[in-house]
Parts: C-alpha cells; structure tokens; sequence
C-alpha cells in the first residue's frame, strides 16, 4: 500500500457521461481509502457537473464536501473542440495552458482511465514520473505512453477500472457506490419543479425514460418507448422523457403519442442528477442518464443491442436487461437499429418493469 499521505493523483477520464459515471465508483474506492491524498481529474468542461457542482472555484481547488465529494480540483480539456479546430491558435493557446496548469499541480502518478491516445498524451502532458494504464487499452498506441501496464480481468468496465485503480497504490480496492455532487441551485430547482408536477396528479411515483442513444444502432425506436410510456401511466406513473440537447423532437413525438402524458423534460446536467435521485423507474439503452440512475441506485430497465451488458450494463443497483441472444457486440456508428434490438416488444420491457418493482415493493 502507498503511504505517502501528500501523494498527488491525477485522473484522466474525459468523457463521456456513461464512461465518467463507470469511472467514478473506482475514484471514490480510491478516495475513501487515501482521504488525505489530492486528487484531480481532467475532464471535458460539458461533464462537469458528474464531479463538481457549477462554482468558478471548483477548477482552481476547493475543500471537499458534498457539491465536490471525490475530488480536489477540476483541469477542463476541451478536446472536442480541440480537434475540431486542431490548428486554431485558440486550440494551442489552451494546451498550453492546460500543461502550465497541470505541472503547477505537482502530481505524483496519473491514472489513465480512458485509454485513448488524447488521454495518455494529456497524462504525460503533466510531467509524472508513474503513469497507469491498462495493457490492452482501447486505442492500443495509448499503452505506448504508460510507464505502468495493468492486465484487466473483470468483465465489466468497472472492475476493470477498480484493478487500474488499485494498482496505483497497491491497495486491494472494492467497488463501491459513487459519490456525485449535490448542486443546491439544481437541487432547489428539482424541489420546485417535483412539486408543480406533483400538484395536478397527487403522489404518483416519477418514471425517466431516455428515448436517445449515442448512435443509431442502440437507438430502439421511439414508438416503442411511447408504447411503454403509456404503459407506465396506465400502471399509474407519472413519465418524465429526458430530451439531450438534439433529441428534443423524440420526446415530443412520445409527449404527442401519450395524449400529453409523458413530459418532456430539458434539464440541464446538474438538474438530471437531482431529479434522477427522485425517480421510481428508470427505463433507457445504454446511454449516460441509464448509468446515471444506476450510479444513484435507482431501479432500472436496461435495453440493449449491439452492447453487452456484460461489460456496460447496469452496476450495483436493482436491474432488468433486456438483450436479444442475436445481438453481438458490435460498436460501429451504424445509423439504423440493430437487429436483435429491434427483437425486443414494449411488452417485453413493461413485463421486466413490472417484476423489478415487484421485487422493490415485496
């Protein structure tokens, strides 16, 4: 085990918000073993809500509490943005800045949960002598800048990230619930909003079904999320669609097929997270506010195709998943539904809801 109290740890783990939410659980195993270690974590600046609450202090370093509970300090990397214009002087101006920022900080070790080239060259970008990856990582030319390999046995991402964060120490390290912010501007809002709803149907319990996906192939069709948002409000649910930024049109599409029934909601990240500790039911692919409802340890149903929940699905809460046994795992951007996802009916999913509740409620 490392004892060096003042040790300095950087995480790398840029996006997204699935792979941010998969990450968490081996930081806070890492911060409730080490509590007086410092560490920080770069981070695309649209997922900072996932470790800090929104406060312009949070980046240069704050005491630790509930709106900044794992970490000590946020680095932002817009790396999207990065490629987009790779050659602007905009893009080297912050690179630079990123470095100064990050060599200032003096870290020890950093530990690359990403395993993507961007990632390692941002771990070495920091100037530490031990830098943690995994053997065979995503973008295998990553491993090339680790000075420390991890052979990964778990099956899910998770556990994989857990080996990576025990070796960073030597610790024998668990996993455990992750540790979000609590933001009390979107913990104020969320109350106010809860309550408006609440107010014109009595205490029905909240159901979040997140019609969108990362690409089309784990998209299931939005007609039959409509089928199953009926389905709730029949079983007496109150059915809230959560709408990403671009996804606006399929929570309307469910809103119109609901007879205004479900609602579509607009909520920003930190907003999500606050209604998300609300809900009764979670029913979404496999997409970040899915994982998000996990990490809070809210039921959920998980609907999955060219995915394998083997390795992304559900983690540490009550679940149901569904998978067609013709689904391969297969992430190719593909634009139209897998095959075996489409396999899966609205009966299906209402049917796996409703024996997940029934074991809640037994």
């Amino acid at each position: 085990m490392h004892t060096q109290t003042k040790f300095r740890l950087l995480v790398v783990r840029l996006g997204s918000m699935g792979d941010i939410l998969h990450a968490l659980p081996a930081v806070t195993a890492l911060r409730l073993a080490h509590p007086a270690w410092e560490i920080g974590w770069v981070v695309e600046p649209r997922w900072q809500a996932l470790l800090a609450a929104e406060n312009p202090d949070q980046k240069t370093g704050a005491e630790r509490g509930p709106s900044m509970p794992v970490v000590d300090r946020v680095h932002f990397a817009s790396t999207r943005a990065w490629r987009r214009n790779p050659l602007s002087i905009n893009t080297f101006t912050e690179i630079r800045a990123l470095r100064r920022e990050l060599r200032a900080c003096g870290y020890d070790a950093a530990l690359d949960l990403q395993g993507a080239i961007r990632s390692a060259v941002i771990a070495r970008m920091a100037g530490c002598r031990r830098r943690i990856g995994e053997e065979t990582p995503r973008e295998r030319a990553a491993c090339c800048l680790f000075t420390e390999r991890v052979a990964t046995r778990g099956a899910h991402v998770i556990e994989q990230d857990i080996e990576l964060a025990s070796a960073v120490a030597g610790d024998a390290l668990t996993a455990v619930a992750p540790l979000l912010p609590v933001d009390p501007a979107a913990e104020a809002w969320c109350d106010t909003w809860c309550d408006a709803l609440l107010a014109t149907s009595g205490e029905q319990p909240l159901a979040l079904i997140n019609p969108g996906a990362g690409w089309g192939a784990k998209r299931w069709p939005v007609e039959r999320y409509a089928a199953v948002a009926q389905g709730l409000v029949e079983r007496g649910f109150r059915v809230l669609v959560n709408a990403g930024p671009g996804e606006e049109p399929l929570a309307e599409m469910i809103k119109n097929a609901t007879a205004d029934a479900a609602i579509p909601l607009m909520a920003s990240l930190a907003q999500l997270i606050a209604l998300t500790r609300r809900i009764a039911l979670c029913i979404a692919g496999d997409t970040g506010p899915l994982h998000l409802a996990s990490a809070l340890g809210r039921p959920v149903v998980g609907i999955y195709g060219p995915t394998d929940p083997s390795r992304n699905g559900p983690y540490g809460t009550r679940a149901a998943v569904l998978r067609s046994p013709t689904s391969r795992r297969d992430h190719t951007r593909r634009a139209a539904p897998e095959a075996g996802l489409l396999t899966i009916a609205p009966e299906d999913v209402l049917r796996a809801a409703d024996t997940l509740l029934a074991k809640e409620n037994a």
